[in-house]
Order: structure tokens, then sequence, then C-alpha cells
């Protein structure tokens, strides 16, 4: 009794001393990600003089110059228009796509299905720069070059894999016995995709929906290189533009910073319940 009472005081010890090193670790992380979001935020409010006499301390006289300028030079109406379309449309294609095809994947036993899934779960492991040139000479040799088709359509092609496999993955947790009943009841597959696995696919659809946009949303480098119109381009890309042009003015570019990272942190505050919930439904089952 006596070893037990001693093994399992050691075993509390060693696991109160893991807690404790992980709430050190976590703490380092939380630090090094907040506070330089908080110094970007306050210093985005000092003139470039201030900030290059007294680069970490607070403004003197805070101003909101830095974004009048900024929004008007970097024309972000039209960049936030640009995001927002991107992003939603790409979003809702590939979501569509995704659910529809994991849905075949999932019910329908063909011979073929396992060859088809195993195939288009081969673009997880392409990445965007392999493919950036062949990419390029393809859009200007069809002519959807520097248009909102040439990016739209890579957005939606890149997205898929993953949004494929976490609605493969989720779908066949489904019972088949739902879509006998309905199929006896004279409902089509269509019909049931519509009217039962849609509804039923749920949680995985709000994390597939919320994974796709915030990755359309700061997708840069396709932006970058298929688009050369301000027309065009979406916020990463025009945040970019004031690396070059405003180099000299580091409230400037602090304002434009913070175009780009507010409305991330808004959408991720707001559906950060629906990511954790999406994931413990079952979002990676198999």
């Amino acid at each position: 009794m006596e070893n037990n009472a001693a093994i399992k005081k050691n075993q509390g010890g060693d696991l109160l001393g893991w807690r404790i090193a992980s709430y050190i670790l976590i703490g380092v992380f939380t630090l090094t990600t907040i506070i330089p979001l908080v110094w970007l935020t306050y210093s985005s409010f000092k003139p470039h003089q201030e900030i290059i006499l007294d680069p970490l301390g607070w403004p003197d006289a805070p101003t909101f110059h830095n974004y009048e300028l900024a929004w008007k030079l970097g024309e972000f109406g039209i960049l936030f228009g640009n995001s927002i379309f991107y992003s939603t449309v790409a979003t809702v294609i590939t979501v569509l796509l995704a659910l529809m095809c994991g849905y075949a994947f999932a019910k329908f036993g063909f011979k073929i299905t396992g060859f088809l899934y195993t195939f288009f779960l081969g673009g997880l492991l392409i990445t965007v720069h392999s493919i950036l040139v062949p990419l390029f000479v393809m859009e200007s040799f069809v002519g959807i070059d520097d248009t909102r088709w040439g990016v739209l359509i890579p957005y939606v092609a890149l997205g898929l894999p993953f949004q494929l496999f976490l609605a493969t993955s989720y779908l066949k947790s489904i019972p088949d016995s739902l879509e006998e009943a309905a199929l006896i009841d004279g409902t089509g597959y269509m019909g049931i995709f519509w009217r039962i696995v849609l509804p039923m696919s749920a949680p995985v659809m709000a994390t597939m929906l919320i994974y796709c946009f915030l990755g359309n949303w700061n997708e840069f480098v396709l932006i970058m290189v298929l688009t050369s119109r301000q027309a065009v381009r979406s916020l990463p890309a025009g945040i970019n533009a004031f690396a070059g042009t405003t180099a000299r003015d580091y409230g400037v570019q602090f304002a434009a910073l913070m175009y780009g990272t507010v409305p991330i942190l808004i959408f991720y505050a707001a559906f950060s319940k629906q990511i954790k919930k999406g994931f413990a439904a079952g979002s990676l089952k198999e």
C-alpha cells in the first residue's frame, strides 16, 4: 500500500511538473503573439518621426492621419471589395463541390471510387510555388490572366483537396439507413443530398467554410503573380504595395497592416466557437 501511494505521489508530481511546463510554454507563445500586435496597434497612431525617435513608446498625440492616408493611397475600398468577393465566391463553390464529391466518395462503392479519391487527395502534396509558372502561362494562353476568373479558378482548385478530405471523412459517419429509407420513399440522390446530407453536415460545413474563407482571404502568392491591375487585386497584395511606395513612412505602413489584421481578428473572435465545435463533432472521423 505504501509503495502504491509513493508511486501515485511521484506520478502526481510528474504530472504537475508537465502541467507547469506546458503553461509556461503557452504563456511564452501567447506573449510572443500578443506583444507585436499591441505594438503594431498603438504605433499605427504615431507619426513617422515619432516612431523613429521612440520606436517602443506610446504615442504622444494619437492621430488617425495614417489611416486616412493609407486608405487613400492604397485604394482600400476596392481591395476590401475584391477580397470579400474572392473569399466568399471561392469558399461557397469549394465547399459545395467538396460536399458533393465527398458524398459520392463516402457512399458510392464503385470500383473507381478509391482511385479517384486518392487522386483528389494528391492535390494536398502540390505546393502553390511549384505551379506558379505553368499556371500563369496557361492563364495567359487562355486569356483569363489579370481577371477575377483567373483568381477564382485556382482558389477553388487548390482549396478543394483538403475540403474534400474533411467532407468525405465526416460523411462516412452518416448512417446508410437514412439514405436507404429515403430511396425507398422515392427520393433521388440529389434530393437525398440537399434534404438529408447537407443539413446533417452543418458541423463540418461550418468548419470548412471558416477555414476556406480565411485561407482565401489571406492568400498572397497567387494574387500577386496572376494579377497586375489594382482593380482586381485583393487586400494582401495592396498592403504589400506599401513596402515600396511608402517605405519611409512607417506610420502609414502600420496603418495599412492594421487594415489587414483587424478583419481577421474580428472574424476569428466571432467564429472561434464554431471552429472548435466543428472539429469536436468529428470532422476528421473516418
